[in-house]
């Protein structure tokens, strides 16, 4: 059974943590959005440490997060940024007092470690969505679709692709994230179910080459053949190379779902983008897609 952790009311506590990369700006004005939700915002000790690259290092990093998936007052954990290092602490945290008494996580990019490792162990729902250091160059729309997912009102998506795609109507389980935190995960307690799941995907900065890679693993490992239906979100930042792959990265992904008939859109508003709207992972949502027009609703 798919368990959703209880909407968020005003009042409700929430913290911040870093669980990977270091904060290179303060994220007060982001506090601030949150605060203006009617939210009481705790700010994690990895908030603003500092170990290298990371949030503080292995131990504060977990023991922070550890605090919070703990204390039953905080209704939602917000990973203040991405980057790397949510792998590097995963295994040393204890989820028990968290399965007890579920909540939200919410984050993007190498959070989806712990979006999946809370699904794949505990089928405990969790949000892709914008996270503080990403707040200020964010959309209002895609603020506000965190902020509803949040507090229980479920947003809806439409919207025109440029790279046509496979019509179709389907529905089922959300699951996804980013494409190489998702591979990082193969073969481990955290990697997720994608037998008739709706997957999304999105990345950056990683070449053609590299999406093609990754690809093929998944479909190698029989990922991509039973799934009910395909979103791409941004695979953005690509940096030229100086021998051309000869594909963007949508035709590189195209061709490798091609001879499967579920529906597939492209230029889906999720990822490392402004647009970045919240996915939550585990729900059951509906998918109609037409050659360019894809509408995306919660059920």
């Amino acid at each position: 059974m798919i368990i959703q952790p209880p909407y968020l009311k005003k009042g409700d506590k929430i913290a911040i943590v870093c669980p990977a990369k270091k904060l290179p700006k303060s994220i007060d004005s982001a506090v601030s959005v949150l605060k203006g939700w009617g939210l009481d915002v705790v700010i994690g000790k990895s908030v603003y440490a500092e170990h290298n690259q990371f949030a503080g290092d292995d131990d504060l990093r977990a023991t922070d997060l550890q605090v919070f998936l703990d204390d039953p007052m905080v209704k939602a954990i917000v990973a203040g940024r991405g980057g790397y290092g949510t792998l590097r602490i995963i295994d040393s945290l204890d989820f028990t007092a968290f399965q007890k008494n579920p909540k939200w996580i919410i984050g993007f990019s190498d959070i989806t470690v712990l979006l999946a490792h809370v699904f794949a162990r505990y089928n405990i729902q969790s949000m892709h969505a914008q996270m503080p250091y990403t707040f200020d160059d964010s959309t209002g729309e895609a603020l506000a679709s965190l902020k509803k997912a949040l507090f229980g009102e479920k947003p809806h998506y439409a919207y025109k692709s440029d790279f046509n795609n496979r019509p179709g109507t389907c529905n089922g389980s959300l699951i996804g994230g980013n494409l190489t935190l998702l591979c990082m995960l193969q073969g481990s307690v955290s990697e997720m179910d994608f037998e008739d799941k709706i997957l999304f995907l999105e990345d950056v900065g990683e070449h053609e080459y590299s999406i093609d890679r990754m690809l093929r693993m998944l479909k190698r490992a029989g990922k991509l053949s039973r799934l009910r239906g395909l979103i791409i979100g941004a695979f953005n930042e690509i940096s030229p190379e100086k021998i051309p792959f000869g594909q963007t990265a949508d035709e590189v992904i195209w061709e490798l779902v091609k001879e499967y008939t579920y529906p597939v859109c492209f230029n889906f508003p999720s990822g490392h983008i402004d647009n970045n709207m919240a996915m939550v992972v585990g729900a059951t949502v509906e998918l109609t897609i037409e050659i360019n027009n894809v509408d995306f609703k919660y059920i």
